[in-house]
C-alpha cells in the first residue's frame, strides 16, 4: 500500500484565500508595529515602545504558522503585506492598531467558521489559538489608548 503525500484534509480555494489574506495581514501588522516601535517619541511613547516590538514579533510568528499550514494544504503563501499604516503620533498609532486587531478578530472568526464547516479541525484549532492572541493585542492597544 502506497503512502499518500497529499494532505489528509482538502481545503477549498476560499479557505486557502482566507489564509493568504491572514498572512498578508500578519505581515502588515508586524511591519506596522515594528515601525511604530522605531518611530515612537515622547515619555509615553518610550514607556510603551517595547510593547510594539513584542507584539510585532508575535504577529510575525503568526504569519509563519499560517504560511506553514497553507503550504501543507497545498496553497502558496503570499509574501505581500496588506497596506501598512504606521501613523504619525502615539495616539494615531494606537487607533490604527486597535482597528487592525478588530479586523483580525473578525477575519479569524470567519476562518474558524469555514474551517469547521469544511471539517478542517486543525486549521480551526490553530486560528482559535491565534484569535486568543489577537484579542489580547486588542485589549493591550485599547488600554494603552485610554492613557493617551
Amino acid at each position: 500500500m502506497a503512502i499518500s503525500l497529499k494532505p489528509v484534509v482538502k481545503a477549498s480555494d476560499k479557505l486557502k484565500g482566507m489564509l493568504n489574506d491572514a498572512i498578508a495581514r500578519e505581515i502588515q501588522v508586524s511591519i506596522q508595529y515594528m515601525w511604530q516601535h522605531v518611530q515612537v517619541v515622547g515619555v509615553k511613547g518610550v514607556a510603551v515602545q517595547d510593547k510594539f516590538q513584542q507584539t510585532a514579533i508575535v504577529e510575525m510568528k503568526h504569519a509563519e504558522k499560517i504560511a506553514e499550514r497553507l503550504w501543507y494544504l497545498e496553497g502558496t503563501p503570499t509574501t505581500k503585506p496588506s497596506p501598512i499604516k504606521v501613523g504619525e503620533s502615539l495616539k494615531e498609532f494606537l487607533e490604527l492598531d486597535v482597528r487592525a486587531e478588530v479586523e483580525a478578530i473578525e477575519m479569524y472568526r470567519g476562518i474558524i467558521e469555514l474551517a469547521q464547516k469544511e471539517g478542517d479541525v486543525t486549521t480551526a484549532f490553530m486560528f482559535k489559538e491565534i484569535l486568543e492572541d489577537e484579542e489580547e493585542h486588542h485589549d493591550l492597544f485599547t488600554t494603552m489608548l485610554e492613557e493617551v
